[in-house]
C-alpha cells in the first residue's frame, strides 16, 4: 500500500482553498494568502511559533497525520491540515 500524503487548505474562518499534493506549493499558497499587512507570517503548531519556512514545515509534519498548522500575522490566518488518501 502506498502512502500519498495530501494538504488541504482552509481561512481563518475554515473556507476551503484547495487541496495540495505538494508540500512546496501549500506552503507557497499559505503564504500568498497570509501576507498581507505589516508583521512577518509565522507557523503555529502547538502553541509555539516558528518561521515561516518550507523546511521548518516539513520537519512541523514529519510523521503526523492528521495534523493541522495555522499560518499567521497581525491580519491574516490560514490553516494547512496533512492527512492522507485511503483506498
Amino acid at each position: 500500500m502506498t502512502k500519498i500524503y495530501i494538504y488541504c487548505l482552509f481561512d481563518r474562518f475554515d473556507k476551503f482553498l484547495g487541496v495540495y499534493s505538494s508540500l512546496k506549493t501549500v506552503h507557497r499558497d499559505a503564504l500568498r494568502y497570509c501576507n498581507r499587512g505589516n508583521s512577518r507570517v509565522v507557523l503555529e503548531a502547538d502553541g509555539r511559533l516558528h518561521d515561516a519556512s518550507l523546511v521548518i514545515l516539513r520537519n512541523l509534519f514529519k510523521g503526523k497525520l492528521n495534523y493541522e498548522i495555522l499560518y499567521c500575522n497581525e491580519r491574516q490566518g490560514v490553516k494547512v491540515l496533512k492527512t492522507n488518501l485511503t483506498e
